[in-house]
């Protein structure tokens, strides 16, 4: 087994002690709620990028969309998902739809883990435009270098706070077998961000507890 997997598999044991399933889709469907996801029509065909264990294809199909489809790299991943959607072991810098084909696609979490910025990132976003059809939406909520952010990561590091929660110890060893992506990500912040503009005409965009939430239309 490869060092890169190593890393993931550790990444997703210490993910299971920081959010259990039904714990995430609750969170997901929360903030989708606060999007206005709950809003869309519910026969809109919407795909979760980065999917992984096919909980946000979960909280959408709570909220009762049922033509969904995910894609992520990951068939260990994919395969712990037993819903109705339709899922693809696939790249996400080259997505397996046809063109101007989907009304929506999100992604929660998954943009950050991405070796390569700004090359990675603009091909999700040229493809996401692709598959968009006029007037669709994408959705990204992505962590997001704000005060509190900050103040999590200070916790992170002194081992008394990480005895007294497991939670936080789980953080702390999320961010450690993820390290170069996500310190690239936060380190990069106004280049995600002009790029996000530059390929999507913003509808909503806010920053707080330490997460990006944008939501746009394809320019």
């Amino acid at each position: 087994m490869s060092a890169p997997q190593d890393q993931s598999i550790l990444w997703e044991a210490a993910y299971s002690r920081f959010e259990t399933p039904q714990q995430e889709v609750r969170k997901f469907k929360r903030r989708l709620m606060r999007l206005g996801v709950a809003n869309w029509p519910r026969d809109a065909a919407v795909v979760e990028l980065f999917c992984g264990r096919g909980n946000g294809l979960v909280a959408l199909a709570e909220l009762g969309f049922a033509r969904l489809e995910g894609v992520d790299l990951s068939s260990r991943l994919l395969a712990q998902y037993h819903g109705a959607a339709k899922c693809y072991v696939a790249d996400c810098r080259q997505l397996p739809f046809a063109a101007n084909s989907k009304d929506a696609l999100i992604v929660q979490g998954g943009l950050h883990h991405l070796n390569t910025l700004p090359e990675d990132l603009e091909q999700v976003f040229s493809e996401t435009r692709r598959v968009l059809r006029r007037g669709g939406r994408f959705v990204a909520v992505e962590p997001w270098p704000t005060p509190f952010l900050h103040f999590v990561h200070r916790l992170c590091g002194q081992a008394f706070c990480r005895r007294l929660s497991g939670k936080l110890d789980a953080l702390a060893e999320m961010i450690e077998y993820e390290r170069r992506t996500y310190l690239q990500w936060l380190g990069a912040a106004d280049l995600v961000m002009n790029l996000l503009r530059r390929h999507f005409e913003p509808q909503h965009v806010s920053m707080g507890l330490g997460k990006l939430a944008f939501v746009g239309a394809p320019r």
